[in-house]
């Protein structure tokens, strides 16, 4: 039982998502604005799966979805999670770790021009 619930919140985004529902209800549009790198699909599906993996609890409300992190059902690893996310570098490690595991291009730092590489050298 533990081993399958390590491996849902071992991933970063998963991780962060949890975090971001840890201390109240959020709509998967909130979950989506705060992190801005994702799309709105990505965001809906790791919701899906914690979701049904009972890590985090869904209720409707006319058309509107509202998510909550059930903290009983991670047992120990609740208190983990907490101590893991204590601290601006727990945040920053998470943030480095989410850009690693991010799909597709990865963002490049600023372009310049050939005559500017030139003149540095």
């Amino acid at each position: 039982m533990m081993d399958g619930l390590w491996s849902t919140v071992s991933a970063p985004r998963r991780r962060m998502i949890l975090k971001l529902l840890w201390n109240g209800e959020r709509t998967a549009g909130d979950v989506h604005r705060a992190l801005p790198d994702v799309t709105f699909g990505a965001v809906s599906q790791q919701l899906g799966l914690l979701t049904r993996a009972g890590l985090v609890r869904r209720r409707a409300k006319g058309r509107e979805r509202y998510y909550r992190a059930d903290r009983k059902a991670l047992g120990p690893l609740a208190k983990m999670l907490e101590e893991m996310w204590d601290g601006a570098l727990a945040e920053l490690k998470l943030r480095a770790e989410m850009e690693d595991a991010r799909r597709g291009p990865k963002p490049q730092g600023p372009k310049t021009s050939r005559r500017a590489r030139r003149t540095r050298r």
